[in-house]
């Protein structure tokens, strides 16, 4: 597609003209073969639809279609400099040929095409016949005239052989899914992980120390008693990173009382020196898994900030603006925050989007840090608040 606001550029006679002049010549010959083959294959793929061989006729008329757009947008690409975006191709929502057929049958780009075909043989004899008599007798006018007719062009492409908005909100919805999947995937080993090295490391030490002291109550009281207060200090530890590993899960705090309640609770456990402001303006609660993202969004922020930032105090701010969730954590530290591939930000950025959401992240040099975010509210049914 056009590139956003990029300069308007002043027709003149150079390389880009001549090239929008072969581009319109050639709209004719193009729309000639394409308007012929499209009228009187889909003509006949239609009225023969009810049987075998229309039905299959339709199916490959609509495929070479496709590979036609395929054609139009690089010939657009090459002569107009228009970058059309490639579609995706037509995936079938189970396995099997027939699936695919129905698929394709069912194909909004492929239609679109025929319609392209459809209105290339009257607009390439328009295009053809002015462009050559603009050429003969209005030559000064050249590069204004044929200007106006590859705007056209341009139209026609971007409007008819591009990807429709809802395909390119799939697939980018899709590419999220795939980033949660992994991210969930990347959370599920790092809870084995502290599992295994944590708190079940100490039970099992735990186990062992309750045995020896079992062996020497009867000989060693004394001893018995030292071994049982160690391994009730390891089960106040195991118990602690029990606490943490659920809390990083999901808090119980947040299901019961929601953001207000929880994020006070990260705030009061934040090592700012000046302490964390927690400010929720929320008349309702949204959806769990939206309240579940904004907490775990703060949650690493308020880290960051204490880890990174060297600031003295922040603030979080939640409230809600018709049907979205609003949050925003300020910090006064140096700043310089940035939303790195791989890095902490770029992954609650990936969270955040992956729910139709908005991730900004404002750090000049030398602070403050502003990080806002926005996520679909999904007011909650009765029966989730239950």
């Amino acid at each position: 597609m056009n590139e956003p606001n990029r300069p308007a550029r002043r027709p003149r006679f150079d390389g880009r003209l001549g090239r929008q002049v072969v581009h319109l010549l050639t709209d004719l010959p193009i729309g000639v073969l394409a308007f012929a083959l499209t009228v009187a294959l889909l003509s006949l793929g239609i009225g023969l639809l009810f049987t075998v061989v229309g039905f299959w006729l339709l199916f490959g008329v609509l495929v070479t279609l496709r590979g036609f757009s395929r054609v139009e947008r690089a010939r657009a690409r090459a002569l107009l400099g228009e970058d059309v975006p490639e579609p995706p191709p037509v995936e079938p929502s189970k396995p099997g040929a027939m699936q695919r057929v129905f698929a394709t049958l069912g194909d909004g780009l492929a239609w679109r095409t025929a319609l392209y075909s459809l209105v290339m043989l009257p607009w390439g004899i328009l295009a053809f016949t002015v462009t050559v008599v603009a050429s003969v007798v209005l030559f000064p006018l050249l590069p204004w005239i044929v200007h106006g007719l590859s705007s056209v062009d341009r139209a026609l492409v971007s409007s008819l052989l591009s990807p429709g908005r809802l395909t390119e909100r799939v697939r980018e919805l899709e590419d999220d899914r795939g980033t949660v999947v992994d991210s969930a995937a990347a959370d599920l080993r790092r809870i084995e992980r502290d599992l295994h090295d944590g708190a079940q490391a100490r039970l099992v030490t735990l186990a062992m120390d309750l045995g020896l002291a079992k062996e020497k109550l009867t000989e060693d009281p004394e001893a018995a008693a030292r071994m049982v207060e160690g391994a009730h200090n390891e089960v106040k530890l195991a118990l602690r990173e029990l606490r943490d590993l659920a809390r990083g899960i999901h808090p119980a705090v947040l299901t019961d009382r929601g953001l207000d309640a929880a994020l006070s609770s990260v705030a009061a456990r934040t090592p700012l020196p000046g302490g964390v402001r927690v400010d929720v303006e929320l008349d309702q609660r949204p959806a769990s898994a939206i309240e579940g993202i904004a907490y775990f969004t703060v949650s690493e922020l308020l880290t960051n900030a204490a880890k990174h930032s060297g600031a003295d105090s922040a603030s979080v701010e939640i409230w809600r603006a018709e049907d979205r969730l609003m949050l925003q954590v300020r910090d006064d530290g140096t700043g310089g925050a940035k939303e790195l591939p791989g890095g902490g930000l770029a992954g609650l950025a990936e969270r955040v989007r992956a729910v139709d959401g908005v991730f900004v992240v404002r750090s000049p040099i030398g602070g403050p840090t502003a990080v806002t975010a926005e996520l679909p509210w999904h007011t909650r049914k009765a029966s989730d608040s239950a």
